[in-house]
């Protein structure tokens, strides 16, 4: 991998990743004593606060993305370099890319985490989850060809599959989820779909906790169940999902409920990276790293993020996974290593919690800071603004804006198109079809709706 020569005062720093922590380290690292290079598969960084409503078609998905080449126009020590990291090779300090190799003075490793199927080759099959663009938009293809399939079916088992969903996991985002769909199914689908009873569709949201929202208060989570009533949403608290072959749910209290569209919400762990020491590597593929995210043993190797876990006394389990947490990390290694540089000791990590909060449609929401706690539209109205605020970028803040004040002024949504893939037709790249398309097809094919 060819890069230009750093400057004799630089240290190169290589970023593994360009979510919210890889995002800003790469921006907080001083020229003056960093070449940055940052490593992603994409070109973009994407919003995943956001990534439901890009599958519920609220919001588009290019307002949730953003061009990592544009974040860094005025930063002339950062380089962008889309490839796939193969392994790291921490006796040499280089890592292997999908471009070729690359030297680091220090390696940070923040490339995220992945969907935990818990082991259950059959969901890992057939469920959807929401970790990228490019999943949303396949879960929102499929929720609309569902219907679309629905119409022209005459078995009314198949046609209540179709129109079910089933949605695994009570925390934040499956609670968003819920409630954005059934905010459809009584304010859009009817209209777009008159020919179908939208009274026989079944919303199911499935934790198998006590609870919903273990993150927050019983307060909170009491009052987003009742919300969640109140949308005719089925909550089963205390409940697994034990298979699923995409079509028939077993629960784990010998139920079985039928739908077509299961998506896995329950859980991420750390994905597997080649070369990083195993003593460093837990069971569900997080590195263990000190309280300056560094990996013991490997004091020019860090990790921050979904993929870190500082277990102390205080979080035996490691903070939560969520985007807060990867941002202040991010901001105390960049200033942890410009100590480093300078030969002064680290300072240790501590997360300042500044709150959590849950949204469950128009007017609905939760949301807890400082122990206060907050809910209904006074929620909802501080969790749009969070939100709205936390999007790089003026224009995508003002397309957000607009999709939900239009949304929220007519009850409607724009953006309810099917977009099929295609193959390239040049004869050399036949077979090469880019992520995106790659996703959507295989999970299209393996799906094979009858007369889609």
């Amino acid at each position: 991998m060819e890069i230009p020569g750093k400057l004799s005062t630089q240290q190169r720093v290589v970023i593994v990743g360009a979510g919210f922590a890889g995002l800003t380290l790469a921006k907080k690292l001083s020229p003056a004593y960093f070449q940055v290079i940052l490593i992603d598969k994409n070109n973009y960084h994407q919003f995943q606060p956001l990534l439901y409503q890009v599958a519920t078609a609220g919001v588009e998905p290019n307002s949730i993305s953003f061009p990592l080449r544009k974040v860094f126009q005025k930063k002339k020590n950062v380089f962008i370099r889309i490839a796939e990291v193969i392994a790291v090779h921490p006796g040499d300090k280089k890592i292997s890319t999908s471009t070729g190799e690359l030297d680091y003075d220090f390696l940070v490793l923040a490339h995220g985490a992945a969907t935990n199927y818990f082991g259950m080759p059959d969901i890992a099959q057939n469920a959807f989850s929401m970790k990228s663009v490019s999943e949303a938009l396949l879960l929102r293809n499929t929720l609309l060809q569902n219907y679309e399939q629905a119409l022209i079916t005459g078995n009314k088992k198949e046609k209540a599959a179709l129109l079910n969903i089933v949605i695994v996991g009570g925390g934040p985002t499956g609670v968003e989820l819920a409630g954005a769909i059934a905010e459809m199914k009584t304010q859009i689908l009817p209209r777009d779909y008159p020919e179908l009873n939208f009274n026989n569709m079944n919303i199911h949201l499935i934790e198998a906790a006590p609870r919903l929202l273990n993150g927050m208060s019983g307060k909170s989570a009491a009052r987003v169940k009742s919300y969640l009533k109140t949308l005719r949403v089925k909550v089963h608290n205390g409940i697994s999902v034990k298979s699923y072959d995409g079509y028939a749910v077993t629960l784990s209290n010998h139920t079985t409920l039928y739908s077509h569209c299961l998506i896995w919400a329950a859980g991420i762990k750390g994905k597997p990276l080649k070369g990083v020491p195993a003593e460093n590597v837990l069971s569900n593929h997080s590195i263990e790293v000190d309280e300056f995210n560094r990996l013991k043993g490997h004091r020019h190797i860090f990790a921050l993020g979904d993929v870190a876990r500082m277990q102390t006394k205080a979080t035996p389990k490691g903070y939560p996974q969520v985007a807060p947490v990867a941002m202040q990390q991010a901001v105390q290694l960049a200033a942890n290593l410009q100590r480093l540089i300078r030969q002064k000791g680290m300072r240790p990590f501590t997360y300042r919690d500044k709150g959590a909060m849950a949204i469950v449609g128009r007017n609905r929401a939760v949301a807890e800071a400082a122990g206060i706690k907050l809910s209904g539209f006074v929620a909802w109205m501080a969790w749009l603004m969070v939100h709205l605020m936390s999007i790089i970028g003026v224009k995508n803040r003002l397309l957000i804006l607009v999709n939900w004040m239009w949304e929220y002024i007519t009850y409607d949504q724009s953006l309810r198109l099917i977009i099929r893939s295609s193959e390239r037709k040049n004869k050399s790249t036949t077979n090469k079809i880019n992520d995106n398309e790659k996703t959507t097809n295989d999970f299209n094919a393996h799906r094979s709706l009858v007369g889609v």
